[in-house]
């Protein structure tokens, strides 16, 4: 691929001054830079010289990026518009992962200018430090050891993989930026994709370092804040064999039943702890931190494919297209070199790359993996980056434009004055806008990747990015247990709509689900208790919302109703056709006993009474309510008094035989009518004390303990008293006229008026008082049901007992509508002998008809 590449394109003319060295070059301006060049090969405890620390093998991915730093300065002196006429130099130092280490290169940064002294001044203000500013360190641990301390000169320090939230403190590391992002935004990524799953039973497991533990914390904070718990948490020991608590980790993990780990580590405690895993044949979803989400100190473990599904965290990085020719050129440089002078022998004085690098003597093209590693091509950006955002406060601090710097060369920068501009920096490179927040961090996500395995190669595929929120492919993943869907870790699960949930334990997420009772509902998802629904609402069981209470009411299309209207129209039509025959005979001797205006009153009172019953069948409302009951009973009071002053006629003639007759038109006129308008006055009067007393149907349901969804709307009947007193009154009405009237003694060969009276009357008080027993028994809707039809039974009885033997008269027997037939009621004397006679021959005749 290199030489089809080189082959193809020509190669930037600025490849042909590429140095040789690679650890240092000279330049106007000085950067520093620190990487984990070699790894520790002394024991630390054994220590007893400030300068016995071995550190002899090589770390390739450190070298890798110590390249990528020489590459990035490189470009940039050979950008003649980014620093016109100044040339940066840089000198790499190693760290070796140690603070021991590490120390000794940032004492040897702040000494002055090219003395190699570190002066102690009272005022550093003007104090010129032999570089600017300083790229890196790579780990959180060494930025702990060194970061206050070039934080105390203000010395810009711009780490391109120290990721603990710590740092952006800047009380604490007033100096300190970084290129990749914080913990707490990887930590931000990690909780939204545990959602995004529904995982909220997981461990979380780190290296015992300032990276881990911090990761560690942050995550712990921030998945108890999004209700997911975390199961178990163990950290991995950095310095110390691991594998006594990697045992006990693995352990508690087993004994937890936990689907999803998050892995906050170091690439190598990260090893020492899959290899328990590896061993133990655990399988679940691995989350891996951007440390070792793509180091091969992981993914070259045997068997790692057998531990489940890894997700990892990685920087978002655009390509570097110019490393790998650029290296490719380099290398073959050295080869060259290397070949034309022959090695350095042992009492040869060392030089600086020898001294950092004694293999880098030997490298060349067949070393081009240091730079395609898929871990250095994934993080490269961050060292390109952190030295780009130096270089563009440079071009601001020196007041470059594309040609020339008005400060020149040989002008004094001071690290305070080149902080101070890269705090503000922001430029374009890669196509990718660059800048710092006010705590020194940039606006850059993460990749979200999955280890991928294709008959044992190890391949990275991107599933989703995260900057201020997640986005993610889940069709790209391939879960480990085959399904298209996502395992579950949850301690419970999710209770159903309408349940609550009650914790077990210490967790959160270990819980029962309870049922809401009905008038409670499951206000969130996350609630431990039911909410009451408020006044005016109810709920059924398992409900997650409360509702007001829907009303039904009798309609003119429901069964019930269409029965009852049929009832009614069969007795307003019975009351018609009495009315019409009455009308007919207007003036007859039976429809003058029968009462005569009063009568046509009374039966009109009882056609109204039928008529007002359709205020039952239809949706209630203020007006309707207040005319319910007043309307049914005053037209009943109407027909029953007068009823009543007609039984009343009748005892007063079988009692006060001779005082009768000259009464009798006062009784059937005047006395009548008064009788009437005092009996309906009275019961105007109850009307009127019921409808004071009660309330509106509006005030009703406004203080209506609701604690119902769906129900039957009657209007409310209050003061109960006020219905007692109604009916009781009419009742009174109808007793007092069968008390009149049953004893009475039949006039001889006259028509009997008492039968007809004690019979209605008897029937309307039996109506009503079986009707007493039958309502308080029912509920509302059976109780509106059976008070129609106990109103229509009522009024139905006085149309058959009262006016249908009249009606039977009028049309079967019309010769007996005279005077003499009805002489008794009519003029309260009985009949004579030449009466009787008249009446006895009217008979024979018809018997001889017959």
């Amino acid at each position: 691929f290199l030489k089809t590449w080189l082959c193809g394109q020509d190669s930037p003319p600025w490849f042909q001054n590429i140095t040789t060295n690679l650890f240092n070059a000279s330049g106007d301006i000085l950067l520093g830079g620190l990487f984990p060049l070699n790894e520790l090969t002394s024991n630390l405890s054994q220590r007893l010289q400030p300068d016995s620390i071995i550190c002899d093998s090589l770390n390739s991915y450190g070298l890798g990026m110590a390249l990528v730093m020489k590459f990035t300065v490189d470009e940039i002196n050979a950008n003649s518009n980014l620093l016109p006429g100044i040339r940066l130099g840089y000198e790499l130092f190693d760290t070796c992962s140690q603070s021991a280490v590490i120390v000794k290169p940032t004492l040897y940064f702040l000494t002055q200018g090219s003395s190699g002294e570190l002066a102690v001044m009272c005022n550093y203000t003007d104090y010129m430090t032999r570089v600017v500013a300083v790229i890196g360190p790579f780990s959180s641990e060494m930025t702990f050891a060194i970061g206050q301390l070039l934080g105390f000169f203000l010395m810009p320090l711009v780490s391109y993989g120290a990721t603990s939230e710590t740092f952006s403190d800047t009380s604490l590391y007033p100096s300190f930026l970084r290129t990749v992002p914080s913990n707490k935004r990887q930590v931000q990524a990690m909780v939204e994709l545990l959602i995004k799953f529904q995982w909220n039973w997981v461990a979380v497991v780190g290296s015992e370092d300032e990276y881990g533990s911090n990761g560690q914390l942050l995550f712990s904070s921030l998945a108890t804040d999004s209700q997911i718990c975390v199961a178990y948490k163990g950290l991995i020991p950095v310095f110390g064999d691991p594998e006594p608590v990697v045992r006990e980790i693995v352990d508690n993990i087993i004994d937890n039943l936990v689907e999803v780990v998050v892995v906050f580590s170091l690439a190598q405690p990260a090893r020492a702890f899959f290899t328990e895993v590896i061993k133990r044949n655990l399988k679940a979803v691995w989350l891996a931190s951007d440390n070792w989400a793509l180091q091969t100190d992981v993914s070259s473990l045997p068997n790692i494919h057998t531990v489940g599904t890894i997700i990892g965290f990685t920087v978002q990085s655009p390509d570097l297209d110019l490393l790998t020719p650029y290296t490719m050129e380099l290398f073959t440089r050295i080869r060259e070199e290397s070949a034309s002078q022959p090695p350095p022998g042992p009492d040869a004085d060392p030089t600086f790359m020898m001294q950092q690098c004694p293999e880098c003597w030997n490298l060349s093209p067949d070393n081009m993996s240091l730079v395609t590693k898929p871990v250095l091509q994934r993080t490269a950006f961050s060292i390109y980056a952190a030295i780009y955002c130096v270089a563009h406060a440079l071009h601001n601090v020196l007041e470059c434009n594309a040609n020339s710097c008005l400060r020149g060369k040989k002008s004094q920068v001071y690290p305070w004055q080149l902080l101070k501009a890269l705090r503000k920096v922001h430029f374009t490179v890669l196509g990718r806008q660059l800048e710092f927040d006010s705590n020194g961090n940039p606006n850059i996500g993460f990749n979200i990747i999955q280890w991928i395995w294709t008959n044992q190669s190890l391949s990275f595929k991107d599933v989703g990015v995260f900057y201020k929120s997640l986005s993610i492919n889940n069709t790209l993943i391939q879960w480990h247990t085959g399904s298209t869907k996502a395992p579950e870790s949850a301690c419970s699960f999710e209770c159903e709509p309408g349940q609550v949930r009650r914790v077990k334990g210490f967790d959160s997420c270990c819980y029962d689900c309870f049922d809401c009772l009905p008038g409670t509902f499951q206000n969130n998802t996350m609630d431990i208790q039911c909410t009451w629904c408020v006044k005016g609402e109810w709920s059924l069981e398992r409900s997650t919302n409360c509702t007001k209470p829907i009303f039904d009411f009798l309609t003119w299309d429901q069964p019930e109703s269409l029965g009852l209207l049929l009832a009614m129209v069969l007795l307003l039509s019975c009351q018609t056709a009495v009315c019409v025959l009455f009308l007919q005979h207007w003036g007859s001797p039976l429809v003058r006993a029968s009462g005569g205006p009063v009568g046509g009153v009374a039966l009109l009172s009882l056609m109204g009474g039928c008529v007002c019953l359709l205020l039952f069948l239809v949706q209630p409302g203020d007006v309707v309510c207040h005319l319910q009951l007043p309307l049914t009973s005053i037209t009943h009071t109407v027909a029953l008094s007068t009823i009543l002053g007609i039984a009343l006629q009748i005892m007063y003639m079988t009692e006060f035989t001779e005082n009768a007759p000259s009464h009798m038109e006062t009784l059937r006129g005047f006395g009548g009518w008064l009788l009437v308008l005092a009996c309906c006055g009275v019961q105007a009067g109850i009307c009127g004390y019921y409808l004071q007393e009660g309330p509106s149907l509006s005030q009703y349901l406004a203080r209506m303990d609701v604690n119902f969804i769906r129900t039957f709307l009657q209007c409310p009947i209050e003061p109960m008293l006020g219905l007692g007193l109604m009916q009781g009154f009419n009742g009174l009405l109808a007793l007092m006229s069968f008390m009149c009237t049953f004893m009475a003694m039949k006039p001889h060969r006259q028509y009997n008026l008492a039968r007809d009276i004690t019979f209605a009357t008897l029937t309307y008080c039996m109506v009503w008082g079986v009707f007493i027993p039958i309502y308080s028994g029912l509920n509302v809707k059976n109780r509106t049901i059976v008070h129609v039809s106990v109103s229509l039974l009522s009024n139905m009885g006085l149309i058959a007992f009262y006016y249908m033997p009249k009606c039977h008269l009028l049309l079967k027997r019309p010769e007996l509508n005279k005077i003499e037939y009805f002489c008794t009621f009519l003029e309260g004397v009985p009949a004579t002998p030449l009466m009787e006679q008249g009446q006895g021959d009217t008979g024979e005749g018809q018997q001889s008809r017959k």
